[in-house]
């Protein structure tokens, strides 16, 4: 019998904290089973597919929490300071929660209707609210969000593995490249 309280959401959960705290590679069932007080062979009456559904499920978490936190960034700004507050809201994201981002690029939908597949496109929908004060055409948003994911997400993942060790403050260099990719969306605008 499965113990009181623990349910496939607590069992997810307990799994992205597992992982922010010591990465994605330390997550096994047994330690999962023991931060949670079960033994291993339990938490397959919660999550049958085992590692591979847990990652799934810690990946949709964090898709739709990356949503969420795109439009309360997008709430109050337009232009250059939506995109500044986006990228501290990402940047921010992955770094209190590292391992629930890794889990995002580590998590392949099954489907269209996967709900792994509808969070990732929520989030990507949500992210590309950014870009509706450029005036970019709708067609254009998948490449703009894309340049603003790969900018982001390359800060994400060396900022985590400690890759930049100039003296220059990352800080910096992630206002230059947004300062940069606003003259880039100002440029992209048509003609009117």
């Amino acid at each position: 019998m499965p113990r009181a309280g623990l349910d496939v959401d607590a069992v997810t959960r307990a799994a992205a904290d597992l992982i922010d705290e010591q990465g994605l590679p330390a997550l096994t069932m047994t330690a999962l089973a023991e931060r949670v007080g079960v033994r291993p062979p339990s938490l397959y009456k919660h999550v049958p597919g085992g590692l591979v559904e847990l990652i799934h499920r810690v990946a949709t978490l964090a898709a739709r929490d990356l949503a969420e936190v795109f439009r309360l960034a997008l709430s109050e700004h337009r232009g250059a300071p939506a995109l500044a507050d986006v990228a501290v809201a990402f940047r921010r994201y992955a770094q209190a929660h590292p391992g629930r981002y890794a889990a995002t690029a580590a998590a392949e939908p099954s489907a269209d209707d996967d709900p792994l597949a509808l969070a990732l496109r929520d989030s990507l929908d949500a992210l590309g609210g950014v870009f509706d004060s450029y005036g970019l055409p709708r067609g254009e948003h998948v490449h703009a969000i894309r340049m603003l994911r790969s900018v982001l997400h390359g800060f994400a993942v060396l900022d985590a593995a400690h890759g930049f060790r100039m003296d220059v403050d990352v800080e910096e260099s992630v206002a230059w490249s947004l300062d940069l990719m606003d003259v880039g969306l100002r440029s992209a605008r048509p003609s009117s």
